[in-house]
């Protein structure tokens, strides 16, 4: 008989016998050993047949002993590391939380198959590889994601907290979390202020001071201003596929593009009648930025404007353009406030109509904030 049985049965024997604390100690040092110490092949292997053996041991102290002192080790026996991955929720924690031998897969398994427990161990490693974070955005619950924003070790994808944020943006916390990040695409972005304002009109006390009709409206414009905020803030970059959200959404209505178009949201409008109209984003941009009247007018109309609120977005572009030459600080009030005044006695139809109610109460907004801006530098001035 080799060496190596002759150890594994003088082990299997005395393990017999010995009490609990004991097999708990050997446990422990003979992980320790066989990570640390230069053992000859022979012994390795006996070793490892003995940390195999001690994965069925009947008591819970014995097998944390072992994966207590194997947990942290790239050398740990996969078999080993697999197994107790599985035992109860005090010894996997020591492995699923720390262990280096688990692969990206293994660890997606784990997420797929395991507990909220095994998920949150899981969000909370050191590292979380971008394809775990994935699998954990698809199907965690609050606990998991909330675990998962907060490490600064998970690799978390822009696709990653989009689908977060479409399954768990309901979640105050959640959304607190995803907003606080410096790098958060405009469309999440989008998504997580409509959640807000989603919020805020269902709330009975706010839909008791208010009113519910008069609550949709002031959401709808508060949201409206938002959106346009964000267009503004993107980078370029990130248009496409905010304007893709805001399409697929319901949200680039001609009122919202007026708002983006008299706030001076330039990058964003071109990229939304590109998307819109189907023609390539230098001939739109060139249009927009110098082209004739009709080419301005048959590019919002391929865009699917009709030819009455076509005429009111080509005078806004050329309002713009002056504007944006003259002064580029007073954009707002130049461009809404002057469309305003040219259309306001014209007889329009009823979708115009609207769509100038909107410029001119831009004009006011303008306005007033502009009033409270000079009123409080004569504040300080005064003071």
């Amino acid at each position: 008989m080799s060496g190596r049985y002759v150890i594994i049965e003088a082990f299997l024997r005395w393990a017999e016998t010995a009490k609990a604390e004991n097999r708990a100690r050997a446990a422990n040092a003979l992980g320790r050993a066989y990570l640390q110490s230069e053992m000859p092949k022979e012994e390795r292997v006996a070793a490892e047949m003995a940390m195999t053996y001690l994965l069925d041991d009947p008591s819970p102290r014995v097998r944390l002993s072992l994966a207590e002192a194997v947990a942290h080790s790239p050398r740990t026996p996969r078999n080993v590391i697999l197994t107790l991955a599985e035992d109860q929720p005090e010894i996997a924690g020591q492995i699923i939380l720390f262990s280096p031998v688990f692969t990206d897969e293994d660890l997606v398994d784990l997420v797929l198959h395991g507990s909220d427990v095994t998920r949150v161990l899981i969000a909370s490693r050191g590292q979380v590889p971008r394809v775990v974070c994935a699998a954990l955005a698809e199907i965690g619950e609050e606990t998991e994601i909330l675990c998962l924003l907060e490490n600064d070790g998970a690799l978390l994808s822009q696709a990653s907290l989009k689908r977060i944020a479409e399954r768990l943006g309901d979640c105050a916390d959640i959304r607190g979390l995803l907003l606080s990040r410096d790098v958060l695409a405009s469309d999440v972005r989008h998504l997580l202020m409509r959640r807000v304002s989603e919020a805020l009109s269902e709330s009975n006390l706010i839909q008791t001071v208010i009113g519910t009709g008069r609550l949709q409206q002031v959401a709808r414009e508060a949201s409206d201003s938002a959106a346009v905020a964000i267009a503004g803030s993107a980078q370029h970059e990130q248009l496409p596929d905010l304007v893709e959200h805001l399409r697929q959404s319901g949200w680039l209505t001609p009122t919202f593009l007026m708002q983006a178009l008299c706030s001076g949201k330039v990058d964003f409008f071109t990229c939304a009648m590109t998307n819109l109209s189907g023609c390539d984003e230098r001939r739109v941009r060139s249009i927009i930025s110098r082209g004739r009247v009709y080419a301005i007018r048959a590019l919002y109309e391929s865009a699917g404007l009709s030819r009455d609120i076509s005429i009111v977005f080509v005078e806004a572009t050329l309002i713009w353009r002056e504007a944006s030459r003259k002064n580029g600080e007073a954009m707002l009030e130049n461009v809404s406030s002057r469309l305003a005044r040219k259309f306001r006695l014209a007889e329009q139809s009823t979708a115009a109509t609207q769509l100038l109610d909107m410029v001119e109460k831009l004009a006011n907004t303008e306005r007033r904030q502009t009033a409270r801006n000079f009123a409080a530098l004569a504040t300080r001035a005064a003071a």
